[in-house]
């Protein structure tokens, strides 16, 4: 379907680039806000302040002598996630998923040093990982605890769901699920699998790998359309709330599900890809016209999800 010319594309609703950049992006985006999404740790912030809940911060390092400080950080815990504050793309990311007597291991079960662990924050605080190469703050944050529903789904790393909101609604969704390709993270570019997931339900439709539709796992061989994301609603709300915190009309939300806390906001997006059509085989721009053509509305959270789950089903 996207392997195409343009104006097959565009029959098809696919929205292209240039279009999402300037009708949506810079249309509905205003630049003052980008620093809620662009800064993780403000975006945690402002998530709490909304009473949305993210993964446990732990604590931050901001100035290179602050790197000693991290084993005493982390002594106490099962594992944790070292983050740039203003990273993209999942890059920068160390996930350690076991914590021993002062050692530390990844999800493969790989070591990790601490001159590893010191040279990978060093790194983060020059502002290797961050948008512009601008100096960084490492955020250490809590593990997450894997949600076993997805058992077989996803290879050495805990799968995220990303959902496209527009002015408030729900619009698209995809499950990200990480493979041995891309190295246990839920990155497509890297290798992860993408899942296209129907708004009202919840339920897979469709998967791809490196833009080609898959049926299993390539790890697991898991069925993929088979999944069902469990609270599935409390997730469309959490997205949805994102709008009023954000004050961004087209933005791109992850979260994970914590076998014990529930649904967890990572992070926001006011550049999301556009990958999720391929997830989902089919473009995004008749729902984003769709919410253009209601005008200005005065909907509750409840309300627009309810609508979406109507309106921007697989099968409306």
């Amino acid at each position: 379907m996207f392997l195409a010319s343009p104006s097959v594309l565009k029959r098809n609703g696919v929205l292209g680039m240039n279009k999402r950049n300037i009708d949506y992006i810079g249309r509905y985006n205003p630049r003052k806000y980008y620093k809620r999404v662009d800064d993780k740790l403000t975006t945690k912030q402002l998530a709490l302040a909304n009473n949305i809940a993210v993964p446990d911060l732990i604590g931050t390092v901001s100035e290179q002598h602050g790197i000693a400080d991290i084993p005493a950080m982390v002594n106490d815990t099962d594992g944790f996630v070292i983050k740039p504050s203003k990273g993209s793309g999942g890059k920068g990311i160390l996930v350690v998923t076991k914590v021993e007597h002062g050692r530390y291991y990844k999800p493969n079960g790989q070591e990790v040093t601490p001159s590893e662990v010191y040279r990978h924050v060093s790194n983060v605080l020059s502002g290797l990982f961050s948008l512009g190469g601008k100096p960084d703050v490492a955020i250490v944050e809590g593990l997450i605890q894997f949600d076993p529903v997805f058992d077989g789904y996803s290879y050495e790393g805990v799968p995220d769901i990303r959902l496209i909101i527009f002015k408030g609604f729900p619009i698209m969704g995809m499950l990200r699920l990480s493979t041995a390709a891309s190295d246990g993270k839920a990155n497509l570019h890297q290798g992860a699998v993408g899942v296209g997931i129907d708004i009202a339900t919840g339920k897979g439709l469709h998967a791809v790998q490196f833009d080609q539709p898959v049926d299993y796992h390539p790890d697991t061989q898991k069925k993929l359309i088979s999944i069902a994301v469990p609270q599935w609603d409390t997730l469309l709300h959490t997205a949805s709330m994102a709008y009023e915190m954000s004050e961004l009309g087209y933005l791109g939300t992850d979260m994970v599900l914590d076998k014990n806390k529930g649904p967890l906001l990572l992070e926001l997006n006011a550049r999301p890809g556009l990958a999720i059509q391929i997830a989902n085989g089919r473009g995004i721009l008749p729902n984003l016209r769709h919410v253009e053509n209601m005008g200005n509305h005065n909907m509750t959270v409840e309300e627009r999800v309810a609508y979406a789950k109507i309106h921007f089903s697989a099968n409306s």
